[in-house]
């Protein structure tokens, strides 16, 4: 039973910037992998440039639902899972294992990794392909010897190598007429037509909707990651370790409170501007640039070519195209390049999503399940997912836009729901001088409107189509 009122503690100073960088990398990578490097490019592919208005809508979406996430771990030191429960009751935990494990079971994400580095080699692509690299997803996370240092280093490595990579090739291929086709397309005009083009797959665009960024509950993960960084109150919970690591977690899951000094006041205001810039230079900027840099470049090397409308062919012809504009050990690492940030995608994902699932078990059943063992909850997650990602693989579904697009679609019905309720809990469950401005307020109102609409019109059409 969660227990009211919280322990008061003094707001600490803000870390130096440079100290608070970290969990954007780990949400950023996440979202890299799904709606950059695969959604925004096959629809940009197909239909051109006239939606990446879309791609940044999407994004700034995310970026003030995320903000909320985080600022409820700022200000109370413990997670959105944990505010939730509290607010709502048992149901909340369990609502969040099942949007959390039934969404991200599909492991189309990996599947599209190892389809690209099997291309890249020359291998043949089989199901043994994605059963070998999620294997080895679960090797990783075994050797570090605190999960969240995992999963930062190695985010932080692939995108630092990357992101990089990306511009100076859109660079290279970008004709001076895309430039000025993908300025046009920021505010929607494309090709004979405005915002929408005609035979547009709706569950395709919802799902890059619901990708441009992280997507689904992954987003509530970085309330996780921001709380074992040390922000805010969070400085005084504890982290979680390797499976292996001898003796038990120091993980507390309920969090603190403060008075409302103006010291205190003052520590808080310094924190959320500098988590705000963090996040607003690592995750909106970084993620919009690439998202954007991306589309262009598929844009350029592909749109119009015969053979786009299957699957993640573009992925395959931009290649041959880079290839014979330079050379081909290019087109090659530019596969090999894919793969690693796909394969880093969905390492994130499973990292993330076994984070929340341990969490609510915690949640849901306490005394059955103590904190002092959470690691042991997470890599349980972790291998149930990856057995499930065999099995998937196992019954022959292997295509990876279809296993994107079923996760993608699930996971915008679940950011409808949540980005409502974070919005509902940091209004009336923090301090006044703490809660969402009304900029704040409308930014999450508008994505919570815009994903309910867009996931109430894809769940019509998905039935309609089903029963003319």
């Amino acid at each position: 039973m969660l227990k009211l009122p919280l322990p008061k503690r003094d707001f600490p100073p803000p870390l130096p910037f440079k100290k608070l960088l970290g969990p954007s990398f780990i949400i950023l990578g996440v979202g890299l992998g799904s709606g950059e490097l695969i959604l925004w490019p096959y629809l940009s592919a197909n239909f051109g440039l006239g939606i990446i208005w879309a791609a940044l809508l999407g994004i700034t979406f995310q970026f003030f639902i995320n903000m909320e996430i985080e600022r409820y771990s700022l200000v109370t030191g413990e997670s959105v899972f944990v505010g939730a429960k509290r607010k709502f009751g048992m149901f909340s935990p369990v609502w969040f294992l099942i949007s959390t494990l039934i969404p991200w079971a599909w492991p189309g994400i990996i599947a599209a990794s190892a389809l690209i580095f099997a291309s890249a080699f020359g291998i043949e692509y089989s199901k043994w392909v994605g059963i070998i690299f999620l294997l080895f997803l679960g090797g990783i996370y075994s050797l570090g010897r605190v999960v969240y240092r995992t999963q930062e280093s190695v985010q932080k490595a692939i995108i630092l190598v990357g992101v990089p990579f990306v511009f100076i090739v859109t660079f290279y291929f970008a004709k001076l007429s895309d430039w000025g086709t993908l300025l046009t397309g920021l505010f929607g005009k494309g090709e004979n037509y405005y915002f929408l083009p005609k035979g547009l797959p709706i569950a395709t665009f919802l799902a890059a909707l619901a990708y441009a960024g992280a997507g689904g509950n992954l987003n509530l993960a970085q309330s996780l990651y921001v709380k074992e960084k040390g922000y805010g109150l969070a400085k005084y919970a504890g982290k979680l370790s390797n499976l292996f690591r001898k003796g038990e977690d120091d993980v507390k899951l309920e969090g603190y409170s403060f008075d409302e000094t103006p010291e205190n006041i003052k520590n808080y205001k310094k924190w959320w501007w500098r988590i705000n810039a963090e996040h607003a230079i690592v995750f909106w900027f970084t993620g919009a640039l690439t998202m954007i840099f991306l589309s262009l470049l598929s844009f350029s090397t592909v749109y119009g070519n015969p053979g786009l409308v299957s699957g993640i062919n573009f992925v395959f012809m931009e290649a041959q195209a880079i290839a014979q504009k330079t050379h081909g050990l290019v087109g090659t690492l530019f596969l090999l390049m894919v793969s690693l940030m796909l394969f880093g995608t969905q390492f994130s994902v499973y990292g993330s999503t076994s984070r929340i699932n341990a969490e609510n078990l915690a949640l849901l059943l306490p005394k059955k399940f103590p904190t002092k063992h959470m690691s042991k909850y997470f890599y349980f997650f972790l291998l149930f997912q990856i057995l499930v990602g065999i099995t998937i693989f196992s019954l022959g579904f292997t295509e990876p836009l279809r296993l994107v697009v079923i996760g993608a679609v699930l996971n915008a019905i679940s950011m409808f729901i949540y980005s409502g309720l974070i919005l509902w809990l940091n209004k009336t469950s923090l301090p006044k001088a703490t809660r969402p401005s009304l900029l704040r307020t409308i930014g999450v109102l508008a994505a919570f409107l815009f994903y309910g609409g867009f996931s109430m019109f894809a769940i019509y059409n998905y039935f309609t189509g089903m029963f003319p």
